[in-house]
């Protein structure tokens, strides 16, 4: 920690947040709020994983990657959400520096990897549809774990490596506008010629967002062309319904993203921490919602798990 002294000021030890608001009745409602976002986040994305594992015309590529989404989410929410409620009614709470940048490093880490696997996912997507003979074959059990293990290892290399490799200086004060240690507005602390801050901006605005949308939208594409092609006006229907959950999911994620890391630097900070609750916390109580409610595979497991019916 010795590295992150600066010229002629003492060593950062600690960050004082300022919090979303200091008027108790906006802080009552941010935590009514986020604490609804938190729980149906953590209902929603376990019962996921359990009808998938428990239904076992579900254990196929796109439910095997549906389950490790539905964990994504649940870690990414508590990754920030318990904390952010339990100091929420708090003025100024105090969170020291390792435990902010532990904070800051899971939180990208964990974003980084969501955008990695619903890139898989829209390539799964085009693989069942243009090749639904292939299928199994291409996206076998060995390759669909390997992809797995490939996403976190990578998203754990791109975003981690560089935080904890590189030191960081602060030329400004230990004060964060936000209600927990978001990257965007801790690296507003650090100076302008700090390494790890150019090095963390390249990686959003060039590998993370830009790159791999635009694979997922050449997916998508595709996709629908090879969909179009296909003669039963059922199995379109069906392959639209299918495809339709993901890229809506897609759209939110990446849309929120995009307008958060991508636009201009401002002074902007209560539009800052709207966007991020809603990219850090509705969109992943929306993600469950939105492969339940257009997945009729899943809503016909849900509906035998809740009669108690045997699996299949």
């Amino acid at each position: 920690m010795g590295s992150l002294k600066r010229d002629n000021v003492s060593e950062v030890t600690e960050f004082i947040l300022v919090g979303f608001s200091q008027q108790p009745q906006i802080q009552a409602a941010f935590f009514l709020g986020l604490l609804f976002f938190y729980l149906v986040t953590m209902f929603g994305n376990s019962l996921i994983v359990v009808v998938v594992r428990w239904d076992s015309r579900l254990h196929t590529p796109m439910y095997f990657f549906l389950i490790n989404l539905s964990f994504l989410d649940i870690c990414y929410s508590t990754s920030w959400e318990p904390y952010a409620l339990a100091q929420c009614f708090r003025d100024f709470p105090i969170i020291s520096y390792t435990r902010c940048y532990a904070q800051m490093t899971k939180s990208l880490f964990l974003g980084m990897t969501e955008c990695i696997f619903l890139a898989i996912m829209a390539y799964d997507r085009f693989v069942a549809i243009s090749n639904p003979l292939r299928c199994t074959i291409i996206m076998n059990n060995r390759v669909c774990i390997q992809l797995a293990l490939g996403t976190w290892a990578s998203a754990f290399l791109v975003a981690v490596t560089p935080i904890t490799a590189i030191p960081a200086r602060y030329c400004g004060h230990n004060t964060i506008n936000h209600f927990f240690c978001e990257i965007q507005a801790l690296l507003k602390l650090v100076c302008s010629d700090t390494p790890v801050s150019l090095i963390l901006d390249l990686i959003i605005s060039v590998f993370t967002l830009p790159l791999l949308f635009t694979f997922i939208l050449i997916s998508y594409t595709r996709i629908v062309v090879a969909v179009l092609k296909i003669h039963s006006a059922e199995a379109r229907l069906k392959a639209f319904s299918t495809c339709g959950s993901q890229l809506t999911v897609v759209t939110i994620f990446y849309g929120t993203a995009i307008y958060m890391y991508l636009k201009p630097q401002s002074k902007e900070y209560q539009e800052d921490k709207v966007m991020s609750i809603f990219h850090g916390a509705v969109t992943l109580m929306l993600n469950p919602l939105i492969y339940t409610l257009r997945n009729k595979d899943v809503k016909v497991a849900l509906r035998k798990l809740a009669k108690g019916k045997e699996k299949s």
